[in-house]
């Protein structure tokens, strides 16, 4: 899509488009609140200001934005060892966490860094994401159940839910659970255009009504619109820098996944470096508005793109939409809490993958066992689930290095009766001791004074120049010990290095 393109006028196909998500982000957006910790009205808030500012800026007029599952969560984890959930620290807290959010967002658009979004490999990617889930899945278990559960894990306060001897509440848990199972029919008919989550809640809620059912309601909702906050805890800022810059990093994924997908069925460009800064604006804006970081969301994304939205101008809807919704907001007091906390579920069982760690355990085992380490970091970390992407992100350096320093040498003999040595991997200065000692025992073992050496470097994915030095220097040794030493097929990539130093 053309610069032109996108600077067109909205088209009618973005005003339903707009709308339609509008529909299906109301539920959601009071769900992934609660998620979040924070007062529902603000996921309504999070759908306003957000989108509206990102539109001027995205680089994929498909990309929805406003609160997600997964950024929610990270959000709870971050907060909930600061402040009390719900509090008034506590909002303030979100708040200044979406201003870093979006200022680290900014820059890396601004310096280029739109590489960044591929830092994560995609088995942590996949082990964190799906921990992440079974711990949103788990977060929603009180509200199934009708019950209070306190506790500062997640995992603890589902477990008091399910064992603490509170009495469950049926007509909650037949509410949550009927949610769950039409959004969850409705998706598997892949009819993205059917809007799964609203009719779920809207079912359950009449059923909720017409039978009086005592299960527990969102409760009271201010109709009024966002205003500029007064002021930000600044003094907490150095305890939100590195949850900030995970959110930032890890949450900018999806967006991208987003933008990517569609890009490529639409035979479209796409610029990373411009959604991140569509996506830093959209915080910014939630953080002047008192409101919790955002993302881009799959599910309403894609609902955006089978509704017929053809420019960026239908998340601007969208966010009219919710600004226009915001003063009858009061209309959703009644609404069955397990219903929203089904709508939460359904969201994060589309991100439980254990698939993948199957297909990683058929393509690299370290790489499975990467994921499969950071899923179970991300677990054994709650609340604080953004340490866990260090933790997966820290094994995936390891196991680049220890791949890295496992290069190796195979030897055999040409039709001519000339040993040859083919190393295989990075030559480095890590790895090129391996490989010296491997060759120069072959020649004690294989060769006498005279006889003929082709290193073949091939097989070699890079060399540095303390590899090449040490290479160099092992070849002037076997040269006066008379082994005649030639160094063949150098690839492209290393031929001025090995002709400045192996040759010099």
């Amino acid at each position: 899509m053309t610069e032109a393109r996108r600077f067109e006028r909205p088209e009618v196909g973005d005003l339903i488009a707009g709308i339609s998500v509008a529909l299906v982000l109301v539920p959601q957006g009071l769900a992934y609140a609660k998620l979040a910790g924070m007062p529902p009205v603000l996921g309504l808030i999070a759908g306003t200001i957000p989108p509206i500012l990102a539109a001027f800026f995205v680089s994929s007029p498909y990309l929805q934005t406003g609160p997600t599952a997964l950024t929610a969560l990270l959000v709870a984890g971050a907060l909930g060892p600061l402040a009390t959930e719900g509090s008034a620290s506590y909002v303030e807290l979100g708040a200044l966490l979406a201003l870093v959010v979006g200022v680290v967002r900014i820059v890396a658009g601004v310096a280029r860094l739109g590489i960044a979004a591929y830092f994560v490999s995609q088995p942590v990617l996949t082990g964190f994401t799906t921990g992440a889930a079974l711990l949103i899945i788990l977060s929603q278990v009180p509200s199934m159940l009708g019950v209070a559960a306190e506790g500062d894990r997640i995992t603890g306060r589902a477990w008091t839910a399910l064992t603490g001897g509170q009495e469950i509440d049926l007509s909650a848990l037949l509410i949550g659970l009927g949610t769950l199972a039409i959004v969850v029919a409705i998706q598997r008919l892949h009819r993205p255009r059917i809007p799964a989550v609203l009719i779920g809640v809207g079912v359950t809620w009449f059923a909720a009504a017409f039978f009086d059912a005592s299960a527990p309601r969102l409760g009271a909702l201010p109709g009024e619109l966002p205003t500029l906050v007064d002021g930000l805890p600044f003094g907490e800022l150095g305890a939100l820098l590195i949850p900030g810059v995970v959110i930032a990093l890890v949450g900018f994924a999806e967006p991208a996944s987003i933008a990517r997908t569609y890009a490529a069925q639409e035979r479209e460009s796409w610029d990373a470096d411009r959604e991140f800064i569509s996506q830093g604006v959209a915080n910014v804006a939630a953080s002047a508005i008192g409101a919790f970081p955002v993302g881009g969301s799959f599910g309403r994304s894609s609902l955006n793109h089978t509704a017929g939205a053809r420019t960026r101008w239908s998340g601007f809807v969208t966010g009219v939409v919710m600004l226009a919704f915001l003063p009858f907001s009061g209309l959703l007091e009644s609404a069955p809490r397990a219903a929203l906390a089904a709508v939460v579920m359904a969201a994060a069982l589309k991100l439980v993958r254990f698939d993948r760690f199957a297909a990683f355990w058929q393509w690299s085992r370290p790489q499975a066992l990467t994921a499969v380490a950071t899923f179970v970091a991300t677990l054994a970390l709650d609340p604080r689930i953004d340490l866990a992407i260090l933790v997966g992100v820290a094994i995936s350096i390891g196991v680049h290095l220890w791949r890295e320093l496992h290069a190796y040498v195979l030897f055999f003999d040409d039709a001519d009766g000339i040993r040859r040595a083919e190393p295989h991997g990075v030559i480095w200065f890590g790895s090129v001791a391996r490989v010296t000692a491997a060759i120069l025992d072959d020649v004690a073992d294989h060769t006498t004074g005279g006889d003929d050496l082709r290193i073949d470097l091939g097989g070699v994915g890079r060399i540095d120049l303390t590899a090449a030095s040490e290479l160099a220097e092992m070849a002037r040794d076997l040269r006066e010990a008379d082994v005649t030493v030639q160094f063949v097929n150098v690839p492209g990539h290393a031929r001025r290095l090995v002709e400045r130093v192996l040759t010099a």
